[in-house]
């Protein structure tokens, strides 16, 4: 059995069967993104409840794992020459597990690292800018209320880059054509989010973009999608 006591994280999310992934997340549109990878890949896993009301991503012991103290956050036991390893940041994540399986990015170079552009344009992109759109627009509204430049500053570019996408997916099942990648894992559960955590859909002008929303169907009728999406569940 896997010794993982060189983590200070294990002590406050023991690990049922160190043999396996440790998932430290949350179901939202960054945690996610790695437990539907998991769920693609067939790869068995762990994951581990990181509660935000109690605060537990700034906990000493996550922070161990991420000195960010962001989820999500993973050990995988079985890392490069066999030995345990800690990754954080849900895109270095995706790619580590693409790389390691060999699946979720095209086989040949050209088309793995456009892949990572793709993968990028989420991390760099999306997700901030979609991030602070949904701050704006719900969470901190009352903050801004006789200020509307924040969020009109982030809905503008939130629909610029849902206008990138578009261009994309004109013509192209996934991200990358007829290959699902992670560039798609990583970028649609934010698009999803915008609408049901951020009740975004009307203010982006979900209808304008539908090359986007019919690839926004076909992502999250996968079934790895649906279990994924649900992970860590509630206890």
């Amino acid at each position: 059995m896997t010794d993982l006591s060189a983590f200070p994280i294990t002590q406050k999310w023991p690990a049922k069967n160190p043999d396996i992934i440790q998932l430290y997340s949350l179901p939202t549109p960054n945690g996610v993104k790695v437990s539907i990878a998991l769920e693609e890949l067939g790869l068995a896993y762990e994951p581990h409840r990181v509660d935000f009301g109690g605060n537990e991503q700034k906990s000493p012991e996550f922070v161990s794992l991420n000195p960010n103290g962001r989820i999500p956050a993973l050990i995988d036991p079985h890392g490069p020459d066999g030995k345990p390893i800690g990754l954080f940041e849900s895109g270095a994540i995706l790619w580590y597990l693409a790389e390691k399986t060999g699946k979720l990015v095209p086989s040949d170079p050209a088309g793995k690292y456009e892949t990572l552009c793709w993968l990028m344009f989420q991390m760099g992109g999306v997700g901030p800018m979609f991030g602070q759109f949904g701050h704006f627009y719900k969470f901190a509204a009352d903050k801004v209320a006789n200020n509307s430049y924040p969020m009109e500053r982030y809905r503008d570019e939130s629909k610029r880059l849902l206008g990138v996408l578009e261009g994309r997916l004109q013509g192209r099942q996934w991200i990358m054509g007829e290959t699902y990648t992670v560039a798609d894992i990583a970028l649609f559960p934010w698009v999803r989010g915008a609408d049901i955590f951020y009740g975004g859909r009307d203010v982006l002008g979900y209808g304008d973009f539908p090359a986007v929303m019919g690839w926004l169907d076909r992502c999250m009728a996968r079934p790895a999608s649906q279990k994924g999406l649900d992970v860590p569940a509630k206890e």
